[in-house]
């Protein structure tokens, strides 16, 4: 099989894979140490990374399968974690290469002239992009390899799986994919926990550990001078399961009463029932700078004057601790 010339020829790009579930402060720690390597990262939440090390190469004075050995050297030593790193010349190529390494970690480095070859034997599922859907159709037509995805001609593989995604398949069998690894970092976050010493099964009390939580996001998302998009609660049970949810805000906020009503809603779609619970997580996410926010005018009296008062008590908790004022549910949780 030929692999034909890739679009992007030239470049070397590594895909990197965490493990599944990796906490998120763990995760944006993994994308400063690819920030160490390359500037060129681009996060793809919540496991997986794409690098583009051709300036990176020069740079540093070495191949790819090094910085990947590096990588890998720090993530354990620094971090506990272990990666999958897959290199090569297209960001396809890559993906399918760290795809096929056996946890917990491992390099494979495929050089542009060893593209076809390895590809080829490939089960046409592996490629990077193919959904099972997809395979589905094409190991009915007899296409079980990538080689054979490469040597159907493309315009079959079109009336196969539709225009676009025909071309797109056909062309990344062969190696082709003209996409440029595009700097993003992960949106910011402000995440707060509270820990149960015992399972929590008191609807009261969890309640009230959620609102001592809405508390502390709003007081740190003012302190930063940012308002979050959307909200992600997070609890995790006894035995450790965990159930996640998340919700866009009608608008960025950072004041309590908005926080805490969006809370209460995820809190809500849990439809929990004395649930033994470990451990609550909320998150502000998709974060703003508060002076970016439109200022709307509100008819609301009761509201302005909350507001008012959420500013007084912010001043209140700066001069002399953030444990001096508080809802009155959490103090007499706290007694």
């Amino acid at each position: 099989m030929s692999a034909g010339r890739p679009a992007c020829a030239g470049s070397t790009v590594m895909h990197v894979r965490c493990p599944d579930r990796l906490p998120e402060e763990i995760y944006r720690q993994v994308l400063e140490l690819l920030a160490e390597l390359s500037p060129v990262v681009q996060a793809l939440p919540p496991c997986a990374v794409l690098v583009e090390l051709k300036g990176a190469l020069r740079y540093h004075g070495t191949d790819a399968r090094r910085l990947g050995e590096m990588l890998r050297v720090r993530t354990l030593s620094r971090l506990g974690v272990d990666v999958r790193v897959g290199v090569g010349p297209t960001i396809t190529v890559a993906a399918t290469a760290s795809a096929q390494i056996d946890p917990p970690g491992g390099i494979l480095a495929i050089p542009p002239d060893e593209v076809g070859a390895w590809l080829g034997p490939l089960l046409v599922d592996a490629l990077h992009g193919i959904g099972p859907s997809q395979a589905a159709i094409l190991r009915d037509y007899g296409i079980h390899s990538v080689g054979l995805l490469a040597a159907v001609p493309a315009a079959t593989v079109q009336r196969l799986l539709g225009g676009r995604a025909g071309r797109l398949a056909a062309d990344r069998a062969r190696g082709i994919d003209p996409r440029p690894v595009v700097p993003r970092s992960l949106p910011e976050s402000v995440t707060v926990r509270r820990a149960f010493p015992r399972h929590a099964l008191d609807g009261a009390e969890v309640r009230a550990a959620l609102l001592e939580l809405v508390v502390r996001l709003g007081v740190g998302l003012r302190r930063r001078g940012q308002a979050a998009r959307a909200l992600t609660l997070v609890l995790r049970f006894a035995g450790g399961s965990r159930w996640e949810k998340t919700r866009r805000l009608a608008e960025p906020s950072a004041h309590d009463d908005d926080l805490r009503a969006m809370a209460y809603q995820l809190m809500d779609a849990t439809g929990l029932q004395r649930g033994r619970l470990d451990a609550i997580t909320l998150k502000g996410e998709d974060l703003v700078d508060a002076d970016q926010v439109a200022q709307q005018i509100s008819l609301d009296d009761a509201r302005e004057a909350r507001l008012v008062a959420e500013a007084a008590v912010d001043r209140v908790r700066d001069k002399y601790g953030p444990a001096i004022i508080g809802p009155a549910t959490t103090f007499r949780r706290a007694s």
